[in-house]
C-alpha cells in the first residue's frame, strides 16, 4: 500500500474534517484487515469482526454527503442508486447487480447496497468498481452533494487502498443475513493503538508522539460522537413528536370514520323508509304524482350522498391503514435509534475511559522523560569533565613523548661520549671472595670458597691468602 500525503483542509470545516476521518478510518479498517487476514491465511468469513466493521466504514463513506429523497415517511439516504451506476460503465458489473436482485429478503435499497458491496468484494472488483464510478463525477453528482467524500479527493484516496484487499479470500454467506435492519456503528476502539513503553530514548519519544496523536484523535472522536449523539437525540425528539402527532391524527380519522359509519347507516335506513313510502304510495288507488316525484328527487339525492359518504369512508380508511404502516415503520426507526444511540453511548463512556488512560500513560511518559532529561544533563557534565581530564592527559602525554626523545637523544649522547669506558668496564670481572673488580687476567684463578663446594673466580692475591689459609687448616 502506498503512502499518502492527507489533503489541506480548513480546520472550521466541519464537512472537510469528516472527510479527512472518514478517510483515515478507512485507511485503519483496511490496513487491519489486510494484516490479519494475512496472519489468519487470507480467508475470511461473515462472522469476522474486522471485516463487519470494514462494510460499516464502506457504508459511512458512501453515505457521506448523500442527497436526501423527501417521501410521505420522511427523508431517505441511500448509495444503492450511486453504486447501480457501475453497471452502465462497466458491463461485467450487471452480474453484481443482478445478483443483488435476485438475492431474496432484500426489501430496502440500503440492504441491496450492503449485498453489493459483499459481492464485490468477493469478486475482488471493489477497487475497479469505485474507481469507475469516482471518475464519473458528473453522473455522481446527481446522487451527492458537492462537497461528499466520494465527490473530492478522499474518495479517489480510498478507491486506491481498496486496491490492497485483493490479496485476501472472502467466503460469504448472505442468506439469512438481515441486511435490511443492521445498525451499522463503528467501533472505533478496535483502531487505538496499544501505548506500550520501551527502554530506547528513539523508541520511547515516537511512542510519546503515538500516544498524543492518539488522544488527539480520541478527542475528536469525543466530540465527532457527542455531536452525533445530539443530532440522533434530536432526531428521536422529532420522531416522537411526529408520533404524538400522527396517534392524534389516528384518532381524529378512526373518530370520522365512526361518524362517516353512521351517516352511511342512517342514509341506508332513510333510503329504507323512502322506499317503503314509495311502495305504500303506489298502493293508493289515486297516487299523488307530484309527491311521487319529490320523492325519487330525494331518493337520488340520498343515493348520491351515500356514494359520496362510502368514497369519503374509503379514503380514510385508506388514510388509517397508512398511517398505521407509518407508525410501525417509526416505532421500528425509533427502536432501531434508540438501540444506536445507547451503544454510541457506551463507545462514548468506552472512549472516556480510554482517554483518561492515556491522558495518565501521557503523564507518566512525561515525568519519565523528565527524568532521562535530568539524567542526560548529568551524563553530559561528565562527558564535559572527562572531555577536560583528556585534554589534560594528552598534554601530558605531549610532554612526556618530548621528554622521552630528550632522554634518548641525551641517552644516545652519553653512549657516543662513555662507550669505549663502558666496554673495558665489561671486560672487568669481579673477584668472589674479596669482592674486588680487576682485569680478566688478574681473576682467572678458580679455588673453592668455605661459602661454597663449587669453585669460583678468584684474584691473584686472594687466591695466594687462600690457599696459606687451606695449608695451614689441619685435615
Amino acid at each position: 500500500m502506498t503512502s499518502f500525503s492527507p489533503p489541506l483542509l480548513d480546520p472550521k470545516d466541519p464537512i472537510a474534517i469528516e472527510r479527512l476521518n472518514l478517510m483515515n478510518m478507512a485507511k485503519l479498517s483496511i490496513k487491519g484487515l489486510i494484516e490479519s487476514a494475512l496472519n489468519l491465511g487470507r480467508t475470511l468469513d461473515s462472522d469476522y469482526a474486522p471485516l463487519q466493521q470494514f462494510f460499516v466504514v464502506m457504508e459511512h463513506c458512501l453515505k457521506h454527503g448523500l442527497k436526501t429523497k423527501k417521501t410521505f415517511l420522511g427523508q431517505n439516504k441511500s448509495f444503492w442508486g450511486a453504486l447501480e451506476l457501475v453497471e452502465k460503465l462497466t458491463p461485467e458489473a450487471g452480474e453484481i447487480t443482478a445478483s443483488v436482485k435476485d438475492l431474496p429478503g432484500l426489501r430496502t435499497p440500503l440492504g441491496r447496497g450492503r449485498a453489493w458491496l459483499r459481492l464485490a468484494l468477493m469478486q475482488k472488483k471493489l477497487s475497479d468498481y469505485m474507481k469507475t464510478i469516482i471518475n464519473r463525477k458528473d453522473l455522481l453528482s446527481e446522487f451527492y452533494e458537492p462537497n461528499a467524500l466520494m465527490m473530492e479527493e478522499e474518495g479517489a484516496v480510498i478507491a486506491g487502498l481498496l486496491v490492497g484487499l485483493n490479496v485476501i479470500d472472502a467466503n460469504l454467506c448472505m442468506k439469512g443475513e438481515d441486511l435490511d435492519s443492521q445498525v451499522g456503528v463503528i467501533d472505533f476502539s478496535m483502531y487505538l493503538k496499544d501505548g506500550g513503553h520501551s527502554s530506547k530514548s528513539a523508541e520511547g519519544d515516537g511512542q510519546i508522539t503515538a500516544i498524543l496523536d492518539q488522544k488527539n484523535y480520541v478527542e475528536e472522536l469525543n466530540r465527532h460522537l457527542s455531536a452525533s449523539v445530539n443530532n440522533l437525540q434530536a432526531k428521536v425528539d422529532a420522531l416522537e413528536k411526529s408520533n404524538t402527532k400522527l396517534t392524534e391524527e389516528l384518532a381524529v380519522a378512526n373518530n370520522r370514520i365512526i361518524t362517516l359509519q353512521e351517516d352511511v347507516e342512517r342514509v341506508k335506513e332513510e333510503s329504507s323508509y323512502q322506499l317503503e313510502s314509495r311502495k305504500a304510495s303506489r298502493s293508493d288507488s289515486a297516487p299523488d304524482g307530484q309527491a311521487l316525484g319529490e320523492t325519487r328527487k330525494q331518493l337520488k339525492e340520498e343515493t348520491l350522498l351515500r356514494l359520496d359518504v362510502e368514497k369519503e369512508l374509503e379514503v380514510q380508511i385508506g388514510m388509517k391503514q397508512e398511517m398505521e404502516l407509518s407508525m410501525k415503520m417509526l416505532e421500528k426507526d425509533v427502536c432501531e435509534k434508540q438501540d444506536a444511540l445507547v451503544e454510541l453511548r457506551e463507545q462514548l463512556e468506552d472512549l472516556r475511559v480510554i482517554n483518561q488512560q492515556l491522558s495518565h500513560k501521557s503523564q507518566s511518559v512525561d515525568a519519565g522523560s523528565k527524568h532521562k532529561s535530568e539524567a542526560i544533563a548529568r551524563l553530559e557534565e561528565k562527558i564535559n569533565q572527562m572531555t577536560g581530564t583528556v585534554k589534560q592527559m594528552e598534554t601530558r602525554c605531549k610532554q612526556a613523548e618530548r621528554e622521552r626523545g630528550l632522554a634518548l637523544e641525551a641517552n644516545r649522547l652519553f653512549k657516543q661520549e662513555f662507550g669505549d669506558k663502558i666496554e673495558s668496564l665489561q671486560a672487568e670481572k669481579q673477584c668472589k671472595n674479596c669482592g674486588g673488580v680487576f682485569c680478566e687476567s688478574c681473576v682467572s684463578n678458580e679455588l673453592p670458597l668455605p661459602s661454597s663446594i663449587l669453585p669460583e673466580t678468584v684474584c691473584t692475591a686472594c687466591f695466594s691468602l687462600l690457599l696459606q689459609q687451606y695449608a695451614s687448616t689441619p685435615t
